[in-house]
């Protein structure tokens, strides 16, 4: 049985604890604003932006839907609804994988592009003026690095580094690269 003093907690020291509390906050008010500006400027919620970030990217601008689903960084029941309503909008399809006919995959169709390029500048705007421009470029290295070694610790596979697709850190549909802000986008 472990003691006592093991399962006490390592509590936060009071510099900790400020910073800790920086990030909660960044954290639950960033992906909110983000979210907010798609809603207003392009009708898509920041998981939908995600999505079609995704396929803009793939090859082919198509990915099995488990495979999206880790880019996206949802679940399958979480994307099967998102890619619903951009199905029902014209923006992606649903088919059979050519070669399993058990998966599915999800396109993304011209219509599809066409928004997520006209998404793509107020998102980048918006992400420019609440975090790129509101840092010195050391500082903005600097986040980028820790949110890499926090999502490395979480999920590996989601670091920006070692992510097939590259999602979050990869082009935007006019070729500029975009810093991520969870997420990746």
């Amino acid at each position: 049985m472990p003691s006592a003093q093991t399962d006490a907690p390592a509590w936060l020291t009071d510099d900790q604890q400020r910073s800790w509390s920086s990030v909660a906050a960044m954290l639950m008010t960033l992906p909110a604003t983000l979210d907010a500006q798609l809603r207003t400027d392009a009708g898509l919620n920041l998981f939908e932006y995600h999505v079609l970030v995704a396929l803009g990217e793939a090859p082919g601008r198509t990915l099995g839907m488990s495979d999206l689903a880790a880019l996206s960084r949802g679940s399958l029941s979480r994307l099967s609804h998102a890619v619903g309503r951009l199905e029902r909008s014209g923006l992606v399809e649903r088919s059979a994988c050519s070669e399993g006919r058990r998966r599915m995959e999800a396109r993304l169709t011209d219509a599809g592009w066409d928004k997520l390029a006209a998404a793509a500048p107020g998102h980048v705007r918006e992400v420019r003026r609440l975090v790129v421009d509101a840092l010195s470029d050391g500082q903005l290295e600097a986040l980028g690095a820790a949110a890499d070694v926090v999502v490395r610790t979480i999920d590996p596979a989601l670091a920006c580094g070692e992510r097939a697709g590259g999602t979050g850190c990869g082009p935007l549909p006019d070729g500029r690269a975009e810093v991520s802000a969870q997420q990746g986008r």
